[in-house]
Order: structure tokens, then C-alpha cells, then sequence
């Protein structure tokens, strides 16, 4: 089957938990959480959740923990925490909780950081994705032309897709 083929096949709406880790946000401050959460909801997925959470490496896996046994969420999107300084656990969070990584994500987000937007700092991100059980995680840095970036680009014409290959050998 092609790519094509594939995309036709994938659901049309995806339930997803939108999980902000920072220790200043809040929900009316959240400006890459809402785009999150705006962005999927306009390319017709629904948010069933949207959280702030401190930058804790316990409590990342606890909600990604949640997320999974959550059989209504069927992909969980990480922003925030990702960066190089001691207390960015997000990265480390995430990638110890995985069973398989989906690591094309985190190469294109710095090929099209490098080329779009920041040069060679986009070597810095530490952009992940992957499948914990039956659950698509994608963990992106929290600013907002990071997320934007993430969504427009790969996140979101690619999410029903990665859905699509989740399932496709669970029916």
C-alpha cells in the first residue's frame, strides 16, 4: 500500500491530551498549549484534556502514564521542558516511557528548525516522538514558534496517519 493509501485508511478524528510543562504557565497563560490544542481542533481531532504540569520528571510520566490508560487518548502532545538546562526533564520523561520511538520526528523538527527558523541551534531541541502501548506521543519545546512549527508541519498532517499504523494490527 502507499502513503496514499495508507492516509485514506487513517481515522478522520483523533482523541488527544494536550500536557504543558512549564513551572510559570497557567492555563490563561499557555499561549503553545492553546495553539496545541486550536490546531488539532481545526483540523477536526478533539482535545479531551489539556494540563499544566511542573517540570517534574515523575510527574511527565505520570501523565504520560495516564494518557495511556486512557482508552479514549489516543496521542498525547508534549510542549515545554525539552531544553538543555538541568531542570528540562521532559526529553528524559518521555524516552524512558516509550516502546517504540518514532525518531524521523525529532530529525525533521531540527532539519526544518535549522532551515526555517533558528540555524544552528536547532541542534538543541530535543524533540521526540513515539508509542507508549496504543498511545501516540509527541513532545516538542514550549515556545511558540516550536509548536507552530511542529503542528503545521509534521504533527498535524501526519497524526491521523501514525494512528492509522498504531491500530492497523490491533483490530
Amino acid at each position: 500500500m502507499s502513503v496514499i493509501e495508507h492516509k485514506q485508511e487513517a481515522p478522520h478524528s483523533i482523541n488527544c491530551m494536550v500536557l504543558t510543562v512549564s513551572d510559570t504557565r497557567t492555563l490563561e497563560t499557555d499561549k503553545s498549549g492553546q495553539f496545541m490544542s486550536n490546531a488539532l481542533q481545526e483540523a477536526g481531532h478533539r482535545v479531551l484534556k489539556h494540563v499544566i504540569t511542573k517540570d517534574d520528571f515523575t510527574e511527565i510520566q505520570e501523565y504520560i502514564r495516564l494518557a495511556d490508560q486512557d482508552k479514549e487518548i489516543e496521542a498525547l502532545l508534549i510542549n515545554g521542558g525539552t531544553g538543555l538546562a538541568l531542570r528540562d526533564t521532559t526529553f528524559e520523561a518521555v524516552k524512558h516511557m516509550l516502546d517504540k520511538e518514532i525518531s524521523g520526528f525529532g530529525e525533521l523538527f531540527r532539519y526544518l528548525s535549522y532551515e526555517i527558523d533558528i540555524g544552528p541551534a536547532a541542534m538543541l531541541s530535543r524533540a521526540t516522538a513515539g508509542i507508549r502501548g496504543s498511545t501516540a506521543i509527541f513532545s516538542t519545546p514550549g515556545s511558540s514558534g516550536a509548536v507552530k512549527l511542529a503542528m503545521e508541519k509534521l504533527i498535524i498532517p501526519e497524526l491521523s496517519h501514525v494512528i492509522r499504523e498504531i491500530y492497523k494490527d490491533r483490530k
